[in-house]
């Protein structure tokens, strides 16, 4: 119903077809009627619902949706003004019930965005609605359009000017393939989806519409490997830094093949772990969990580490080199801090660069003093006075300048105002986390310690500005000396030592600044700081506010230890608390915590438990305190409860109450309350216990004794007690047989009874309820127990007749597995005669036999018996054994002879069967054969083997499971009970194969014709028999097959298979089936095609009067396919409806009768095939102008005229070539007065009488038409017209094809 189109394509139009537009009652439809007039009950097609505009958000579905009427019903397409609709992306979705026709953008993308049109089609008119689609961005791309938009620079005119004035021939840039490092993939495979922007950002990754795409084609692939060594895959943690200096990564999987062996790979080098978790690459396994651990990390250890099993990738992980399992948890350590950190290094850099300089002078002073005589030594000493006077100025000056600096700071510190304060506080605070965290990295190095002193001077110099800023106007002599000061930093050059010989007293600082502390409300808490010295004053601040010493909070110096203590932490001692000694500061943030809590006395009262009945409500309640919100749950036996129709629950911000309407006995058990705010969690536990009666005993019954004088049994005691101890037990009794039930009572509240009042070998059945002290529950029904039950032995097995005499048989036979818990007194012997139903005892009866054998002498010879032994113990005789096999009374047998006529009656090529005749009995020599062995040996081994491990009696045997086509030695071994015969063997050796046949094909029906769509699938399945297994070739025209043709063979089928068929491949396919018996061949004639190509031009000309001539070009495929054949169609201006006129016509010419003069014809010729029609080919129009004129009449002088004519043939007969079963049409024109009559004639024979033909004359026009030609339609078609002026005749062939 739906067609896919482009928005460009033009709607056919048919000629002659106009153009009305119309208007829809809903607004923004626009109809065009094809026709003038709509025939009564048909209706052009129009929207009763159009598709409206939409707004849609990014990876969303948008659905247009809309409800056309129209008869006939109309076809429906979509399009859009750019781009293509395909059916990957859209989805066209049609409801025949509602009428609802839509069109679905599943993931809708930007790229989606357009305007779309409707057109709704059928042959009366169409129907056109157009919607837009608008989609929004979201997500990274919508932020990364808007940060460009802000960021972006702003061209000025100048700009614009200069860059109108350049022109630049700018040559497309040749398309780099992106290359990206396999890791970045193998770390997004394993990773977490909010990862995966951090991972990409490290690679240079942007387009992440593209990754996304990739990876999902890739995690793909990864799957399907994976599937084949694990099952399941979860839990993926990629690698931690642990506190112990080790990292640990895990994974839970379920292999497929618990003996896969494990590998670890760091940056693709495989790496030894071991299941010791001490050793560097350590494993554990718990269950289907694998933790993979790296203790003692170094920076060699940083990598890409991957996990493989069976060579197959299933997890990879990243390990920085900058994760230093020190610093876990902590912030990263700043070069210098605010809080003083920096002073103690600074004085060790000093000192470290103060020793190197002094080293590197004393080893230029000593060989000054080696290469100088004495002159130089006084040079030298005059050098070293020069050097110590100039050392001693720098000491001065450098201390003064140190002075005035910290003079300044001072003094800019007192008239900071507000903001100063703040930003003061800000940097303090990330200097202070630093300092806290950890300490200056010092290596004693030049280079790094001039970056530290630099970097100091730098934030000091950066620290004053900003104080002389926000102070205002500073004073003159201030100014003078900082810009003095600016000034000569700027000139300095770096020409000496960095740091001056003297070390220079850093102050005060903080060696432990203050911490974020969190303390629970009421309870005891305090915050401590340390500084370098015992001797110094400090103020502690409350957001911004000097405090002091109150009730609850006290200050307290302890050495160089600063402490400020809360004894009872109050909701209003939040906040953020600052301490400031010498110019230097700390701070940190007091987090007061109020967890919910419960009172001592209300938590004792809430966990008593709280007994009721069956049927009645209880009530819980407890109070707490605690900062608000606060979450209240209530649970029963670990499930949560919530308010239903039972269950009533209040909370509010001091208590809580649980109401349990009607409880039963389900309900009873834990109750628990669990309360919850941001700060913590309590709970409380109580009991429910209702009272109810007991539920039933539990069986099955344990039987202790089952005498003759009593029974003894007990049971399990109720599952559930009904919330109070047993009382008691009531039993009755009933004795099998009888309807009565005798009350025994109650017997205490131990769960088992012993009943003396039995008679022996009488069944008995127990009633059994329990009894507490809220009722009675349901009774419990014993099975049935015998009082006095006899334990019998078993059989005896393993009964065989040991040998056999005329006089006497020996039978042996082993014990009973069961004895019957009683030692075996003895057994005894019974014997059968063949065809009677008595067994008669052999033994006395008051005399047992103790062995396990016995030698049967009561026997008559000639006569066949068999035997049965009986075991007994003190309870008596016990079940006999299965009886023996029976056995004839006589002296030992020969062997038998020799079997004859030994043959193969059929074989396989898994099996081999064989039949023998009986070998002959000869007295004294050789006896009877009771049974036979088939032994068989391989050619290539020596040994036999039997094939039946037990005798046959049958003369035939099949042998199983043979290897096809080997050769095998048989032979066959008769026996009796005088033992085995001589074996007969097989002349020849046989071969494990069917006998032989010649290939034949088992089809019932077979093909010899397939036509087929070129681009469609091709096969052709023949099944046969043949023996050995024939040599199978396929030929195409005489040729081998080519190489995309597939062929299947087995042993009784072959299939050829042409998976996307082209004109080309058609041809005769013959099947060649070969064996040494014959051969046998099957053809098939396969025509691939396509639906024909429409014909060429169409002429019109008139022949004869009253009829037109249609003439057209031939198909481009009339010569590629001889199956090829036209139809034609007549349309008028009057019916204005399409009729077939003719088909099946192999000619390109075709004359239609019955034209009318003064009516307008058109004409389409169709080309049809195997597959279909082709589009039409139409003709112009077709008119017989009707001439009117006017009447007059003329009455001339009247002459005899005569306007008879002997019959004549204006259009002959053709010769046709018709294909079998299809339509053949012949036709020709006979003129003669009077009207001529006709006869049809075919091999002389008249048809005018026969009905399978159609024949027809008008206006001169003789037709024959064959509906569905046969071979018997072949020969010599003569027509004959006759008046009475003459006889003319026309004959012509017609050649029926296969």
């Amino acid at each position: 119903m739906f067609k896919i189109r482009r928005i460009k394509d033009v709607e056919p139009t048919a000629p002659g077809q106009i153009n009305i537009k119309k208007r829809s009652r809903v607004p923004g439809v626009m109809i065009t009627q094809f026709v003038e007039e709509v025939p009564e009950g048909m209706s052009t097609p129009d929207f009763t619902r159009k598709p409206i505009a939409l707004t849609i958000q990014e990876g969303k579905l948008a659905i247009f949706k809309a409800v056309i009427v129209g008869k006939p019903e109309p076809t429906v397409t979509w399009t859009r003004n750019n781009g293509e609709l395909n059916e990957e992306n859209y989805k066209m979705v049609h409801d025949t019930s509602s009428g609802e026709y839509q069109l679905q953008i599943p993931d809708v993308s930007v790229d989606h965005a357009d305007t779309y049109k409707c057109f709704a089609t059928n042959e009366y008119g169409k129907a056109i609605v157009t919607a837009a689609l608008n989609v929004i961005e979201i997500g990274y791309k919508k932020s990364r359009a808007l940060q460009q938009s802000r960021t972006a620079i702003r061209e000025t005119p100048e700009h614009l000017r200069k860059a109108l004035k350049t022109t630049v021939d700018n040559e497309p840039k040749p398309e780099t393939k992106r290359v990206i490092d396999d890791r970045f993939w193998e770390l997004l495979m394993s990773a977490d989806k909010k990862n995966y922007e951090n991972i990409c950002g490290e690679y240079g990754i942007t387009d992440f519409r593209w990754m996304l795409k990739k990876l999902s084609e890739k995690k793909l692939e990864r799957e399907h490997e994976q599937e084949k060594v694990v099952e399941r895959l979860c839990n993926l943690k990629p690698i931690e830094m642990k506190g112990n200096g080790g990292a640990e990564f895990e994974l839970e999987m379920s292999l497929r093949d618990p003996t896969s062996r494990i590998f670890l790979y760091k940056d693709g080098v495989m790496v030894p772990f071991d299941v010791d978790t001490e050793v560097k690459h350590g494993l554990r396994q718990v269950g289907k969990k694998f933790v993979f651990s790296i203790n003692g990390i170094s920076p060699e250890d940083a990598g890409l580490y991957q996990v493989e099993v069976g060579g197959v990738k299933i997890f990879s992980t990243d390990l920085k080199a900058d994760n230093d399992p020190n610093s876990h948890g902590k912030k990263k350590a700043r070069k210098t801090t605010r809080a003083g950190g920096g002073g103690g290094d600074l004085l060790k850099i000093a000192e470290e660069q103060q020793a190197k300089i002094e080293k590197e002078r004393d080893v230029l002073l000593a060989k000054a003093k080696s290469d100088a005589e004495a002159e130089a030594e006084a040079e030298a000493k005059a050098k070293a006075k020069a050097e110590a006077e100039a050392k001693a100025k720098a000491e001065t000056e450098a201390k003064a300048k140190v002075e005035a600096k910290v003079e300044a700071k001072a003094k800019a510190k007192t008239k900071a105002n507000v903001k100063k304060v703040e930003k003061a506080k800000t940097k303090d605070k990330n200097e202070n986390a630093g300092k806290k965290d950890t300490t200056t990295d010092t290596t004693g190095e030049d280079e790094q310690g001039e970056e530290e002193v630099k970097g100091e001077d730098e934030e000091d110099e950066e620290y004053e500005e900003e104080e002389e800023k926000e102070d205002g106007e500073p004073t003159p002599v201030a100014d003078a000396e900082e810009e003095k000061m600016v000034q000569e930093k700027k000139k300095r050059v770096r020409a000496g030592p960095l740091v001056s010989d003297t070390v220079i007293d850093p102050g005060v600082y903080f060696t432990s600044g203050l911490s974020d502390i969190s303390a629970i409300i009421g309870t005891e808490s305090e915050l401590v700081c340390r500084l370098s010295s015992e001797d110094c004053e400090g103020t502690w601040y409350k957001d911004g506010n000097e405090i002091t010493t109150t009730e609850e909070m006290c200050i307290v110096n302890d050495g160089t230890y600063r402490k400020l203590v809360f004894k009872n932490c109050k909701e209003e001692d939040a906040g953020k608390y600052r301490y400031e000694a010498d110019g230097r500061k700390t701070e940190a943030l007091l987090v007061v915590e109020d967890p919910p809590k419960i009172n001592k006395d209300d938590l004792a009262e809430f966990i008593k438990p709280v007994v009721i009945k069956t049927g009645k409500d209880a009530a819980f309640k407890l109070t707490f305190v605690g900062r608000e919100p606060m979450k209240i749950q209530w649970y029963n036996e670990g499930e949560e409860l919530l308010e239903d129709t039972h269950t009533r629950i209040e909370k509010s911000g001091s208590y809580s109450r649980l109401l349990l309407l009607k409880c039963n006995h389900k309900t009873r058990g834990e109750i628990k309350i669990k309360i919850k705010n941001e700060f913590g969690a309590t709970e409380a536990i109580t009991q429910l216990i209702v009272l109810d009666k007991p539920t039933p005993p539990l069986g099955p019954i344990d039987i202790i004794e089952s005498s003759a004088s009593c029974i003894d049994f007990k049971w399990r005691p109720p599952k559930d007690n009904g919330g109070s101890s047993i009382t008691d037990y009531i039993l009755e009794r009933q004795q099998i047989g009888r309807n009565s039930w005798k009350k025994l009572g109650k017997i205490g509240p131990e769960a088992k009874y012993r009943d003396t009042d039995v008679d022996h070998g009488r069944k008995y059945c127990y009633h059994i309820r329990a009894e507490n002290d809220q009722g009675v529950s349901e009774m419990m029904e014993t099975d049935d127990i015998q009082a006095g039950t006899k334990a019998f032995a078993g059989p005896p097995t393993g009964l065989k007749v040991v040998s056999v005499f005329k006089d006497c048989i020996n039978l042996a036979w082993s014990a009973p597995s069961n004895t019957g818990g009683t030692n075996i007194l003895g057994y005894n012997v019974e014997k059968r005669k063949n065809g009677s139903n008595l067994w008669g005892l052999v033994n006395p009866p008051d005399e047992p036999i103790r062995e396990k054998k016995y030698a049967v002498k009561d026997v008559v010879e000639g006569i066949e018996y068999e035997f049965r032994v009986s075991a007994i113990n003190i309870s008596g005789v016990g079940e006999p054994s299965a009886p023996s096999e029976f056995v004839v009374a006589r002296d030992p047998k020969k062997p038998p002879g020799k079997v004859t006529d030994l043959k193969v009656t059929d074989s396989t090529y898994t099996t081999l069967s064989l039949t023998w005749t009986k070998p002959k009995e000869e007295e004294g020599v050789q006896d009877e054969a009771k049974g036979y062995f088939v032994e068989l040996r391989p050619a290539e081994n020596p040994e036999w083997g039997r094939c039946n491990s037990s005798a046959i009696i049958m003369n035939s045997f099949t042998i199983m499971g043979l290897k096809s086509m080997a050769m095998y030695w048989v032979r066959v071994v008769a026996t009796n009970e005088g033992g085995d015969g001589e074996p007969q063997e097989l002349d020849n050796y046989v071969i494990a194969m069917p006998p032989p046949v010649r290939p034949h094909f088992t089809d019932k029906k077979m093909k010899n014709f397939l036509v087929t769509r070129a681009g469609n699938s091709a096969r052709l399945n023949y099944n046969f028999e043949a023996s050995p297994i024939p040599t199978i070739t396929w030929l195409k025209d005489g040729l081998p097959v080519p190489k995309h043709v597939t062929v299947n063979n087995s042993d009784t089928s072959s299939q050829l298979m042409i998976t996307s068929s082209e004109r080309q491949d058609t041809g005769i396919y013959t099947l060649i089936l070969k064996n040494i018996v014959g051969q046998e061949t099957s053809s098939v004639e396969i025509r691939v095609t396509d639906d024909p190509k429409p014909p060429g031009p169409v002429e019109l000309e008139e022949n004869v009067s009253g009829t037109v001539t249609i003439a057209w070009t031939a198909s481009p495929d009339e010569k590629k396919d001889d199956r090829l054949h036209y139809m034609i169609s007549k349309r008028d201006s009057v019916k204005r409806t399409w009729q077939t006129v003719a088909d099946h016509l192999f000619n390109n010419k075709f004359t239609a009768i019955n034209i009318m003069p003064g009516r307008q014809y058109k004409f389409r010729v169709y080309a049809k095939n195997d597959m279909g029609t082709s589009q039409p080919s139409e003709s112009p129009t077709w008119e017989v102008k009707r001439e009117k004129e006017s009447f007059s009449l003329n009455l001339p002088a009247s002459k005899d005229c005569s306007f008879e004519a002997p019959p004549a043939f204006s259009v002959p007969l053709k010769m046709h070539n018709a294909p079998e079963s299809y339509e053949c049409y012949m036709s020709c024109a006979v003129t003669g007065n009077p009207k001529p009559y006709i006869t049809w004639y075919r091999n002389n024979i008249n048809l005018n009488t026969n009905s399978s033909y159609y024949i027809t004359n008008t206006c001169g026009v003789c037709s024959m038409a064959i509906l569905k030609v046969g071979p018997k339609d072949s020969g010599e078609y003569t027509v004959v017209a006759e008046n009475a002026l003459g006889r003319v005749e026309c004959s012509t062939k017609l050649v029926v094809k296969d």
